[in-house]
């Protein structure tokens, strides 16, 4: 029996980000003005900015996730970053979406991350 619900061999858990699209290093550069409040490093090196998809109508589609679901900033935590990207020059409108799957994990932090939380 085929179980549908499971993604297909070799399709990533994580959708690529338009990195080729003029506005992403900006955005990048937006989400990495925001902070868990309880992390002394910013969402982009924690690795919560999962996917940003940036349309050729300068839509951009952030989805993220937090270290862990009882966060206590997650109800506002998205539109901390919609209130970043909206502002840069270009940028039509941002959906930021909350996702679960995968489980954000420390595997996630960029090695800057790990050197300042002292797990290098």
């Amino acid at each position: 029996m085929n179980n549908t619900s499971q993604p297909l061999e070799g399709t990533p858990l994580i959708a690529p980000s338009t990195t080729d699209h003029p506005l992403y290093e900006q955005v990048v550069e937006a989400c990495r003005s925001v902070y868990d409040p309880e992390i002394p490093v910013n969402i982009y090196e924690l690795g919560l900015i999962y996917t940003i998809d940036i349309n050729p109508e300068n839509e951009v589609r952030i989805k993220m996730s937090l270290t862990a679901p009882g966060c206590p900033v997650a109800g506002e935590m998205p539109g901390w970053v919609a209130d970043a990207v909206e502002p840069i020059a270009g940028v039509k409108q941002v959906d930021v979406a909350l996702i679960w799957e995968p489980p954000w994990g420390m595997d996630m932090m960029s090695d800057e991350a790990r050197l300042e939380l002292g797990f290098m």
